[in-house]
């Protein structure tokens, strides 16, 4: 038993002892591309928010009509972030999961 109450050897939050580790770059990869869904789904939120409550700063609309406005631009703000974050980080994953070329630069087998 270590200084943890663990026994040696056993899996630490279920994870399998024999998965590869990282590598500095596949982490900062990660890091880099979780901080690009991040920026570009608030970019996006912004937007989205901007071109629902737009009319509101320029029409003169009831008040009723400007809290609907904005309460859907909230709303679509905040799907159009999840969106962004998961669609990236989805393709991000998807890109990764590929098979390697055996030849890096190399786009045929005849090349």
């Amino acid at each position: 038993m270590d200084n943890n109450g663990e026994h040696e050897g056993s899996n630490r939050g279920g994870t399998d002892t024999a998965r590869t580790r990282r590598t500095q770059a596949q982490r900062d990869a990660v890091t880099v591309e979780i901080g690009y869904a991040l920026a570009s789904a608030a970019f996006v939120a912004a937007v989205g928010f901007g071109f629902v409550t737009g009319p509101a700063l320029f029409l003169p609309l009831s008040s009723g009509t400007v809290h609907a406005l904005v309460t859907a631009g909230v709303t679509l703000a905040g799907v159009l972030f999840a969106l962004r974050v998961a669609t990236v980080l989805y393709r991000f994953r998807q890109e990764g999961a590929g098979p390697q070329p055996s030849q890096p630069g190399r786009t045929s087998p005849d090349s």
